[in-house]
């Protein structure tokens, strides 16, 4: 399963940093995780300032 980014992203860049496999770019007001990119691998979750990324 791929993470998912909510509404309460406030835009601030640090998950995208994160991903290993760069599966995490800007999108139209906040940033978006490309599901069939995604590992899987959390480490996007844990650097969110607002804990706006989870696990679909």
């Amino acid at each position: 399963m791929a993470h998912v980014i909510n509404d309460s992203c406030i835009s601030c860049g640090t998950c995208e940093g994160e991903c290993p496999v760069g599966a995490i770019s800007e999108g139209d007001g906040k940033f978006v995780i490309d599901a069939d990119s995604c590992i899987d691998c959390g480490a996007c979750e844990g650097a969110c300032p607002t804990g706006a990324i989870s696990a679909e």
